[in-house]
């Protein structure tokens, strides 16, 4: 009877602790790729953006019709002159180390983006100036000069929020153990395998995290992606193939939200960085003969089923600040041979033609050498992992560059870190006065006739110049089960967490 009794607790805590762990939601995410360093300051990449939507909160953030809505801060009010913005920040927020989020600690973040050697959002905030502390939540941001662009530069990587007391213990290392304010927080992460993150129990807005951890898996390749989706190996993923929405459709198990994006996917000529001299950065004829041999639309009906939008400019053709007056060209190949001509250059023209790896990137790319071969350009694909082609791109080893951009609500956050002299992504090393000057003027003034006008002159100087090839702006496609409940998906292509719940 006791050998009973024993075999009966014993049993029942078995059912107990499974229990427990059926109680126990994982929400397995796949990824296009590995993310790069998960801190704010330092990070660049898409998929390192994706990642953060649930690890660090912003001050700001956007709503499905790219509204500007408070995040960590409550509101916002810009002076008469736009040279001070005062912002009100939430109350009892908490980092996931327990330290508060007040004044103090949003100045701490601010200034370590706009101080920190290496940091990337740096561009991002150039017209601020000082931040101060007015009272243990609110903060005054004055600025050199009015910047109409802030409050959505805040809705991004800006906007994120870190542990003073990490950040200060962990230097540059921070990113290795990350600290925010966001709905889950760090546990751990393997390189290339995986990233975990688990409840914050003491998020501000905690009754709306309703699944318990998150597992973030990079798989670099599509197919495989969609196959673990399929088979119940992860709940989400990201970048489904255009050419898959079908399967997804046509499967019960799946749903796919969609919606264009904010960004751009392009070809980023080196103009001032190549070490070689090659044809096109010598020449603004050689890079616009390369233009003239793409057609756009058949790069997107031959990848994408006619699914994505093309495009020739940093915006999409549906976004208000897109210049009308600057429709896309059709292909010229016999123009572009002239071209060529007048620039004195003698085909077949070299090209080394850098490639991140992946499908859809791999294949555009192809059909571009196909078309560009027609005029009399030998692009010579070089596939290379996407960490290490955008370290390759920084130091001008390149000549052509298959690259894409997420967008930002704001055109400025599309077009001037990749177009300003000496910006820190300005992959081509492209330089001009006149584009300068717009790309600052956009800047100073809020009224959107007004900044369009501006934006129409930098628009004549880049397709002019051509130091990038604007292509097409993709179709966001995020595949999931429909045990996950809840999910929309913004236009600014991020995975946001919150209110969702899996069966």
């Amino acid at each position: 009877m006791k050998i009973l009794r024993l075999a009966v607790t014993a049993a029942a805590l078995l059912l107990s602790f499974e229990a427990s762990v059926q109680a126990q939601t994982t929400l397995r995410i796949g990824l296009a790729e590995d993310p790069d360093i998960l801190d704010p300051t330092l990070g660049r990449t898409y998929v390192g953006r994706i990642v953060f939507a649930s690890l660090c909160d912003k001050l700001f953030d956007i709503d499905e019709k790219i509204n500007i809505v408070p995040q960590l801060a409550l509101s916002h009010q810009t002076s008469a002159d736009g040279k001070e913005v005062i912002i009100k920040l939430r109350p009892g927020v908490k980092f996931h180390d327990g330290e508060p989020l007040d004044a103090e600690a949003a100045k701490f973040s601010l200034d370590r983006h706009l101080t920190m050697p290496t940091s990337f959002r740096k561009p991002e905030l150039a017209q601020l100036d000082r931040v101060d502390i007015v009272d243990p939540l609110t903060i005054k941001l004055v600025l050199k000069t009015p910047f109409s662009p802030l409050i959505a530069q805040l809705t991004d990587r800006a906007g994120m929020m870190v542990s003073p007391k990490a950040a200060k213990a962990e230097g540059d290392k921070f990113g290795l153990k990350p600290v925010c304010a966001g709905p889950y927080k760090f546990v751990e992460r393997v390189q290339q395998d995986r990233i975990v993150f688990e409840k914050f129990a003491d998020y501000w807005n905690k009754d709306a995290v309703k699944i318990d951890r998150i597992v973030y898996l990079p798989l670099v390749d599509a197919t495989v992606r969609l196959a673990n989706l399929k088979s119940g190996g992860l709940d989400l993923i990201e970048r489904l193939l255009a050419t898959d929405i079908k399967a997804v459709q046509s499967d019960p198990k799946l749903k796919l939200s969609s919606a264009i994006e904010l960004g751009y996917q392009g070809v980023t000529l080196n103009v001032g960085k190549d070490k070689a001299k090659g044809p096109l950065s010598q020449s603004a004829k050689v890079r616009q003969a390369l233009d003239l041999s793409l057609d756009r639309e058949a790069i997107n009906q031959v990848v994408f089923n006619g699914e994505f939008k093309t495009g020739n400019q940093w915006v999409n053709p549906d976004h208000p600040y897109y210049q009308k007056a600057f429709p896309v060209r059709g292909r010229d190949v016999a123009k572009a041979k002239a071209l060529l001509k007048e620039a004195g250059v003698t085909p077949p023209v070299s090209v080394d033609f850098m490639v991140p790896k992946g499908a859809e990137t791999e294949a555009v790319a192809q059909v571009i050498q196909s078309m560009a071969s027609e005029a009399g350009f030998d692009m010579k694909i070089r596939v290379t992992e996407f960490a290490t082609s955008l370290k390759l791109a920084e130091s001008g080893e390149y000549q052509a560059f298959m690259l894409a951009w997420s967008g930002r609500i704001d055109p400025d956050g599309n077009s001037y870190v990749f177009q300003k002299s000496n910006a820190p992504q300005n992959y081509s090393g492209w330089s001009n006065p006149e584009a300068d000057k717009a790309l600052d003027d956009g800047r100073l003034v809020t009224d959107q006739a007004q900044r369009k006008a501006i934006y129409e002159k930098l628009a004549k100087i880049v397709l002019e110049e051509d130091p990038l090839l604007y292509i097409y702006h993709r179709k966001i496609l995020i595949a999931h089960s429909t045990r996950l409940e809840g999910y929309k998906q913004m236009p600014d292509g991020l995975v946001r967490v919150t209110g969702l719940t899996l069966k």
